[in-house]
């Protein structure tokens, strides 16, 4: 910009000057000084590889004299001896059927150091027949790139390395999880019986749901010959998960077989693992306790009616689908948790079996359920009785096995355990009836 009256700024004026004479520079610089001093390296060879012209550049970067490599050495002798081999079989044929090559990797012999890596570019010139004459080579540097390189495969391997770690140790974590699944499910069995056993003038089903193979669960069940010609069963639910559960579950089991064979009173039996459990477990602060309905079952066979006798410690009610086609519960009303007091009060039921009558005993996975489309409602026992009033009448096995797609039908709602047991009187008089049993 020009001051007013047209005279010249001077800081203008020292600017434009600098740039003329970096200019003018340019301009006087020959050709021979820009082929030696170039940032590349420049190189002309015979036909045969011969170096007939090599620049100051290249010389440099390799430590060698002109006078030793003009006349005297092949392009390939400048070269490693992997860059060599390269050279020979892919280089040389390659150029000599394209005419040229671009950007070739190759290492270069230095007199001192390591060796050089390069791209390299090489053209063929040809005289005015089309006949090959020289061989012109563009050398570069690629050493940044080479060290660029080399971090990027570096990094690359330990990436490689990491994610196979990460999926061995995702195998193994797999493998450890299906073992200690497998040894759940051992013990899990060895909390409840296998099978249920058969008895006579009765049809039983059972079916049990891990809400989780990773835990332990704490639901139980059994059926069992008492004194006579009774058969004890029972079926409860334990609070917590894991083996604190399991601990509790054992203990629970076979202290109501024990007082079973001792006093067959359903309500007597329920008492005597109240006092057990409060003792063992309230004593040092950390109560644990049960839900459970205990029953004694007297099948009348050919000679006279079945009755059932069942005692409650805080249980859901059990549930008779009738032979006419009715569902009802048994209420067991005043019983409170196993465990939590010195004296639970015990509620007590008494029904009598038809033929072609099934009562059904249940945990509270299976009422608790969550429904609905955002999960937030429990099924209930209003639509537990529903369905079963829906199902009526139906045998031990077919109202366990309408129960279990029931549960299958609740998906990712069924979070806990849940275990079911069902005994009835054969609509047909059977002397022995099988029993069956579901888990999952």
């Amino acid at each position: 910009m020009c001051r007013t009256g047209g005279v010249p700024d001077p800081a203008e004026t020292g600017d434009e000057a600098s740039t003329d004479a970096a200019f003018t520079a340019l301009l006087e610089d020959s050709a021979e000084d820009l082929y030696e001093s170039a940032p590349c390296g420049y190189l002309s060879t015979m036909m045969d590889g011969t170096i007939a012209k090599i620049n100051n550049t290249l010389l440099d970067w390799l430590g060698l004299d002109h006078e030793a490599v003009a006349g005297r050495k092949r392009f390939a002798d400048l070269l490693t001896i992997g860059g060599k081999l390269y050279h020979e079989t892919h280089f040389a044929p390659l150029l000599r059927m394209q005419g040229e090559l671009r950007g070739i990797a190759l290492d270069m012999r230095r007199k001192e150091g390591g060796p050089l890596p390069v791209l390299v570019s090489a053209v063929i010139k040809h005289g005015s027949e089309g006949e090959p004459l020289l061989i012109r080579i563009t050398v570069f540097d690629a050493s940044d790139r080479r060290s660029y390189e080399k971090e990027l495969l570096r990094r690359r391997e330990e990436a490689e390395r990491a994610r196979a770690e990460a999926d061995e140790a995702r195998r193994q974590a797999e493998a450890d999880r299906a073992r200690l699944a497998d040894a759940l499910a051992v013990l899990q069995r060895s909390l409840v019986p296998d099978s249920l056993p058969a008895v006579p003038g009765l049809e039983s089903a059972v079916h049990y749901h891990t809400a989780s193979p990773d835990q332990l669960g704490g639901d139980f069940y059994d059926l069992f010959p008492v004194a006579g010609n009774r058969w004890a069963f029972f079926l409860g639910d334990v609070c917590g998960k894991g083996p604190e559960a399991a601990s509790l579950t054992s203990l629970t089991r076979y202290t109501l077989r024990a007082a079973a064979h001792h006093d067959p009173d359903p309500a007597s039996a329920l008492t005597t693992l109240n006092a057990v459990l409060h003792e063992r477990y309230t004593g040092d602060g950390n109560p644990r306790y049960c839900t459970c309905i205990f029953g004694i079952v007297e099948p009348g066979g050919e000679h006279g009616p079945t009755t059932v006798r069942l005692a409650s410690g805080g249980h859901p009610p059990a549930l008779v689908l009738r032979a006419d086609g009715r569902a009802e519960f048994l209420p067991t009303p005043g019983g409170l948790l196993i465990g939590v007091l010195p004296s639970a009060p015990i509620g007590t039921a008494e029904t009598v079996l038809a033929p072609g009558d099934t009562v059904v005993l249940y945990t509270d996975g299976l009422t608790e359920a969550r429904t609905g489309p955002g999960r937030d409602d429990l099924y209930g026992e209003d639509a537990l009785h529903a369905f079963a009033t829906d199902h009526a009448p139906a045998s031990p096995h077919e109202v366990i096995t309408a129960l279990t797609g029931l549960l299958e039908s609740f998906g990712d709602g069924l979070d806990d355990d849940t275990a079911l047991l069902a005994l009835g009187v054969p609509a047909a008089p059977s002397p022995i009836a099988p029993s069956t049993s579901h888990t999952s």
